[in-house]
């Protein structure tokens, strides 16, 4: 095709051919991801991970905000942070915000409504509606709850923040700014069907839900409203147009809110800014199956086969695209999703990136140990995911844990997707040490722990198998002495690797030195950037969530121990990230590719 079509740019095309009475669409792609200078030129670059929704602070409402993410990038980019990683921000349900993990969203295509700040919406601060619901004693008792709880309440958060989005949508829709008005008409616009059916299905999930709770899936609504392009939905749409509108209106205020923080970020001269995280999956029952059931496989859900750290295997229940139905669209829902989630981002981490090749899958009621691997067109999908990347300036980081089939990094690493390299698993297993600094790939992201991973201050405690074993997660008694042992074989190893490097000279250690310990030693890794986690600055003991648990846990809801205000001013955590920021020196000066 390149020798028939020479010169043709990089892009989507469709090519007509007349005598056949034929057209296909044709993809030029670039073949690799586009790199921000400093990670092309060698520098070694840094950034912090975050939870958004743990942050806290003395003016939120109980949730980490945007506003909070634009305050903690100040004080990052201060430090000489280059990025901010994030958990996914996709959109979950406002009718069962108790639903919390990023991981299973409604939808991957729009952002999580509760991540708005509320008072810094410009119609807050002249709505006398909204400033009396505000100063209601009822309010600031609630508020004063929300924000002194040490676990987030996703229930009386919600509450209170669409009760006060409802009011400022009302003050905006009758008397509000008429260019933002046309801004905002712009936007729905621009994301046309899109946001219309996210919106449309949310209002006929709370609809629903509202009568009977059962009815949340909508695979349990009567079989007319199934279907986004029937009538009964295009009826039920006119009928409850207010709804739609401020669901809409809320998607709007989001993207602009995030992109505020992302202009934060620019004009601090982050190297990077912010660094988003594109879940693997979303929930069966979710706007997005929905909206496009025919690009998702039935009756199976996506997870893990047993392994060495969870031995019964796992079972997210999401439900994997389709295959044959993504190359028959010419993949415009892997595309939109890319778009969606490199908005407002210099970098995107895709969760489980091995699903650009095969996908563990499991049929419908049975166990992990049952599931089977489904087949992508890996060379498509890496090549959509190049050409996206460059459009949009967004470098690619891949998360390649858990099992990695036999030359799936050195693919990944052709097309310039970074590997996600984790502190306490990169090890020479045949040997039973732990690799060097020198070791890591060059084109890699280096961290000491995940969300699903326990804390530097946890693992060298053993709480992690604590937990595991509190909750039944491993098959016998035998394998909580199996885990225990290999602990400490571990702990053994990695002061070893330390002391190799000269950052420490004893066999007994405390909890504060191994994690200075940890940090300086990927420091001094070549892995391209280098990203702790706020919890490990912080010194947190619990990690955020405990894999192949729902309700026994309760995971995604652990605040951060300090105040966005006290890390501001307080000395330890920072004395913790610097020997990072000793060996990867201070912010970029600028985010130009090569």
């Amino acid at each position: 095709m390149q020798l028939l079509l020479p010169g043709l740019p990089w892009g989507y095309h469709r090519l007509h051919l007349p005598e056949l009475d034929a057209s296909a669409v044709l993809i030029v792609t670039p073949g690799k991801c586009w790199l921000p200078k400093g990670m092309e030129d060698g520098a070694g670059l840094w950034g912090i991970a975050a939870q958004l929704y743990l942050l806290r602070s003395e003016r939120n409402w109980g949730i980490g905000d945007f506003g909070d993410l634009a305050h903690f990038i100040e004080i990052s980019a201060a430090r000489g942070c280059h990025v901010i990683g994030l958990n996914p921000l996709h959109q979950m349900f406002l009718d069962n915000p108790e639903h919390a993990s990023p991981y299973s969203p409604a939808t991957r295509l729009y952002l999580n409504a509760l991540y708005i700040d509320v008072p810094a919406i410009p119609e807050f601060a002249s709505s006398p509606d909204a400033l009396r619901f505000v100063e209601s004693s009822s309010f600031m008792e609630e508020l004063q709850s929300c924000r002194s709880a040490l676990l987030v309440d996703y229930g009386s958060v919600a509450e209170l923040k669409l009760e006060a989005l409802r009011i400022l949508f009302r003050e905006f829709s009758e008397i509000g700014d008429p260019a933002r008005r046309s801004a905002f008409a712009r936007f729905r616009d621009e994301r046309g069907k899109s946001l219309e059916r996210t919106s449309v299905f949310q209002a006929l999930r709370s609809h629903f839900a509202s009568e009977d709770p059962s009815l949340a899936d909508w695979h349990r609504w009567p079989e007319a409203y199934r279907d986004a392009d029937s009538e009964a939905v295009s009826r039920f749409a006119e009928e409850h147009r207010a709804e739609i509108d401020i669901l809409a209106w809320l998607q709007w205020v989001a993207d602009e809110q995030l992109g505020a923080a992302a202009e934060v970020a620019a004009s601090a001269r982050m190297a990077i800014g912010l660094y988003r995280d594109l879940a693997v999956g979303c929930d069966r029952s979710g706007a997005e199956t929905w909206a496009n059931p025919d690009a998702f496989l039935a009756g199976v859900a996506v997870g893990a086969p047993p392994d060495v750290f969870n031995p019964a295997g796992q079972n997210w229940g999401l439900p994997p695209f389709h295959p044959s139905a993504l190359r028959e669209e010419a993949y415009c829902s892997f595309i939109e999703l890319l778009r969606a989630n490199m908005r407002h981002a210099g970098g995107l981490r895709i969760d489980h990136v091995m699903g650009l090749q095969h996908l563990y899958s499991i049929p419908e009621g049975e166990n992990p140990a049952q599931g089977a691997y489904v087949s992508y067109n890996l060379d498509d999908l890496v090549g959509i995911l190049a050409l996206e990347s460059q459009r949009h300036r967004c470098f690619v980081v891949g998360e390649d844990l858990g099992t990695v089939p036999e030359g799936f990094r050195e693919r990944m690493a052709a097309a310039n997707i970074l590997s996600y390299r984790v502190l306490f698993f990169e090890q020479d297993w045949a040997n039973e040490s732990f690799l060097p600094p020198g070791a890591y790939p060059r084109l890699a992201l280096a961290v000491a722990g995940s969300h699903d991973l326990p804390t530097l201050h946890g693992w060298w405690e053993g709480r992690d198998i604590d937990l595991k074993a509190s909750l039944g997660l491993y098959p016998s008694e035998d394998e909580v002495t199996s885990q225990r042992a290999r602990r400490a074989h571990d702990k053994a190893m990695i002061l070893a690797a330390f002391r190799l490097e000269g950052l420490v000279d004893e066999d007994e250690i405390s909890v504060g030195a191994f994690a200075l310990a940890a940090h300086e030693f990927l420091a001094r890794s070549g892995a391209a950037l280098v990203v702790p986690q706020l919890d490990d600055l912080l010194d947190e003991v619990d990690q955020v969530n405990v894999p192949a648990t729902s309700i026994e846990h309760p995971n995604w809801r652990r605040k951060y121990n300090m105040t966005l205000e006290e890390l501001a001013g307080a000395d330890a955590p920072w004395r913790r990230a610097q020997a990072i920021t000793a060996l990867r020196g201070a912010a970029g000066k600028d985010r130009d590719g090569a």
